[in-house]
């Protein structure tokens, strides 16, 4: 094995389909990235800005939306550039593997921040009392320091071991961006033990970010049962749905890509889940926690006002 030679550079093979296709994907796509970056930064401004969102759920908030932002634009203009150009597109080696790193990066701290936004509602709904003692600014700021921090760090040793292999059965990636299966599948060594490994630490991320969240929600849900008035069940549901949402959608995409019906489908399976994680979670993103949460729906239009008068002045 030593003495072949491994690919410095990849193509990228994209979505399969004719030209006229890939321009409709391509204006979807912008849409969708374009929607993404606006919603979210929006909701990072307003966060900042508006006093009735100087709260932990929201602190947590404004860092999912940055994570949302940098996850989708990781994957997202690369993929248009090659959607608007005809034939394949190149990448490196080390922009591969800068870009895998990055994604995995993000999407980890992802998860931990979303187990960490449901340990805030479980405090929120639970222990209403003693919430503001709690979740203090001081906790919060050192949660979302080592959310970022574990995300990061995390990855280097994957990512590390995935690039050491010889990639010399071909150089061509069925997909969009470099994904670490199709990676392995262009190796001419044995990766076997490797992916092992790497499935265990993804399945301790993932379990250890789905842990708080589902006895958190357990919690949640049996407190809002013994409420005595559906008032008071609404308005405790209502701080959580949104999360909940989110969490459904993050976890669902998991489960897709480690569950696949054939090894031969592998390939369009990680295209339509990276998809997920990529363009549609980032999307609906701001959409899912303005439109269910009166506080900011009320900042955001706050916010409209005084854009207006500003252009009036």
């Amino acid at each position: 094995m030593n003495n072949l030679s491994s690919a410095t550079e990849f193509y990228l093979l994209g979505f399969p389909g004719s030209q006229e296709l890939h321009h409709i994907l391509f204006a979807i796509f912008f849409f969708s990235y374009s929607v993404t970056l606006v919603g979210n930064t929006v909701i990072i401004v307003i966060v900042c800005v508006d006093k009735r969102l100087q709260s932990p759920m929201y602190f947590f908030l404004g860092h999912l939306s940055a994570s949302e932002i940098l996850i989708t634009t990781i994957i997202v203009p690369m993929m248009l550039w090659g959607l608007l150009l005809p034939g394949m597109q190149t990448i490196s080696l080390a922009a591969c593997a800068t870009q895998l790193f990055l994604y995995l990066a993000v999407a980890t701290t992802e998860f931990v921040l979303l187990g960490a936004m449901a340990v805030d509602r479980y405090v929120a709904v639970c222990n209403p009392l003693r919430y503001n003692v709690i979740m203090n600014s001081r906790t919060c700021i050192w949660v979302v320091i080592v959310s970022w921090t574990f995300g990061f760090l995390s990855e280097i040793w994957p990512v590390y071991a995935t690039f050491q292999f010889t990639f010399c059965k071909s150089n061509l990636l069925d997909h969009f961006f470099c994904d670490r299966g199709q990676l392995f599948k262009l190796s001419c060594d044995d990766t076997l033990f490797t992916e092992f490994v790497l499935f265990l630490m993804a399945v301790v991320i993932i379990i250890g970010s789905l842990a708080p969240t589902v006895i958190s929600y357990t919690y949640i849900i049996c407190t809002i049962l013994r409420m005595p008035t559906a008032s008071g069940q609404r308005k405790a549901f209502s701080t959580c749905a949104s999360h909940f949402t989110v969490v459904v959608i993050m976890y669902g995409s998991c489960l897709f890509i480690h569950v696949k019906p054939k090894l031969t489908q592998a390939g369009e399976y990680n295209k339509i889940v990276s998809l997920l994680i990529s363009v549609l979670t980032p999307f609906l993103n701001p959409f899912i926690f303005t439109l269910r949460n009166d506080k900011v729906k009320e900042a955001l239009w706050d916010l409209m006002k005084r854009c207006n008068q500003l252009f009036k002045g």
